[in-house]
């Protein structure tokens, strides 16, 4: 479906008073009323201008509404959050829910109480939300708290958009991955109507390292060796996230070589890998002596290293 901009609608800003929206809202249904305008597609403007005021005339429908963020566009493909339209929440008074667009009862739902002739708002939960959260590897491995800031709209006495501060300390566990959810119980958007609030989910993102790479609980790291190491073998010293162990290279290795230390990734059941990537460095030859000693090497060694390609 195709999200709606209210405000354009009415032809007023995302910060206009309840005042603006009033006088906004009468100037266009005189302007579109089905009886007396001669405007093309009077009924269906009309319509629009029913529903944008239906949602910003109202505090609780206006704060829902702006939860959604302001980053939207009229006619940009729209997604619901989880949890919304499920139930109403709110009273109506231009008239039915089905009145409106399936943009509007996606965010307010369809179904309303009725009594006395009347109809009644109901207790609605709060909107889950989601924000990313950016942490560095090691604190992937060992585990942070974390102190993170939520701004949330909500209405003031007079109708106006304010700003609701507050500070969550989170504890992240050790063994986090990419793109990770916790689930904060209960931290999301407020109920309406003493109805309970969301939850709030936080994804990890992990801040790209200087040294290792992470895929999943697996750490990969590039090691650059000597020619003679990759060639004779050796017993070389590589960083983990955990500190620093032995790694022993195999006689005859090659640049792209992978080899495994179990365990040295991120925590876990079972724990990732961290998979070492051997890189053959070959040193420079500045010096009249290295010169030389590349040129034995060259008349004691003879390789061809594109032999496999038949030249």
């Amino acid at each position: 479906m195709q999200y709606k901009d209210y405000y354009q609608t009415l032809g007023v800003a995302r910060d206009a008073s309840q005042a603006e929206i009033k006088r906004a809202y009468r100037r266009l249904a005189r302007k579109y009323h089905p009886d007396v305008s001669k405007e093309p597609n009077a009924e269906a403007r009309f319509k629009e201008v029913n529903e944008a005021n239906e949602v910003l005339h109202d505090p609780e429908k206006r704060a829902a509404y702006d939860a959604l963020g302001n980053n939207w566009r009229a006619g940009q493909d729209f997604r619901p959050p989880p949890g919304a339209g499920s139930s109403s929440g709110f009273h109506f008074e231009q008239g039915d829910a089905g009145d409106f667009s399936d943009f509007f009862s996606s965010i307010f739902g369809r179904a309303f109480q009725q009594g006395g002739g009347a109809r009644e708002a109901r207790r609605r939960r709060g909107q889950d939300q989601t924000i990313r959260l950016a942490i560095d590897l090691e604190d992937a491995y060992r585990g942070v708290t974390r102190q993170i800031r939520l701004d949330a709209p909500e209405p003031d006495a007079n109708g106006q958009r304010s700003t609701r501060s507050r500070t969550l300390n989170v504890r992240i566990p050790a063994g986090v991955t990419q793109g990770r959810q916790i689930r904060l119980a209960g931290q999301g958007g407020p109920g309406l109507n003493e109805g309970p609030a969301g939850d709030l989910y936080l994804e990890i993102e992990l801040n790209p390292h200087r040294h290792f790479t992470a895929d999943g609980r697996d750490i990969q790291l590039r090691l650059p060796i000597a020619p003679w190491e990759a060639a004779l073998g050796a017993s070389v010293t590589v960083p983990t996230l955990g500190g620093s162990v032995t790694l022993k290279i195999p006689e005859g290795s090659q640049s792209g070589q992978r080899l495994r230390l179990k365990g040295r990734g991120l925590p876990g059941t079972p724990p990732g890998d961290e998979i070492v990537v051997l890189e053959i460095v070959t040193p420079p030859a500045k010096t009249e002596a290295a010169k030389e000693a590349y040129r034995l090497m060259a008349e004691r060694l003879p390789f061809n290293p594109r032999a496999e390609l038949g030249v």
